[in-house]
């Protein structure tokens, strides 16, 4: 009889504990608030794209750590979080969000893009 009991320790470290993790779901549970609030006109083309993508990104982030072209993994992930951006501002200039939302899930981005910035220099060395 086989053994499954530890099927997933190919990942050598729990993605949910590292810190961009942490930031990226506060940031998502932050968005997820201001998307509801969202005209309907923007909330289901809008809201729902920044919602999709920023999934997108947890998905990929599971992925780096099993992946054999990790740098390749963190650069798709910059990629979506400067998407993510351009969407974001989209949102406050069509007036889908207050400014003031706008400016904190902006900052939370940034910060994120700093630590994935770091892990990406780390992982070229």
């Amino acid at each position: 009889m086989k053994d499954y009991s530890h099927a997933h320790t190919h990942t050598p470290i729990a993605v949910n504990e590292i810190p961009i993790f942490i930031k990226l779901y506060d940031f998502y549970k932050n968005l997820t608030l201001a998307i509801v609030s969202f005209p309907k006109t923007k909330r289901y083309s809008l809201g729902q794209k920044l919602d999709n993508i920023t999934l997108k990104i947890f998905e990929l982030l599971f992925f780096v750590p099993i992946s054999q072209e990790k740098i390749k993994t963190l650069l798709q992930i910059s990629v979506k979080i400067d998407l993510v951006k351009v969407l974001l501002r989209l949102a406050k200039d069509s007036q889908a969000i207050t400014t003031s939302k706008y400016l904190s899930l902006e900052s939370t981005l940034q910060e994120i893009g700093r630590m994935l910035g770091g892990w990406i220099k780390a992982s070229k060395q």
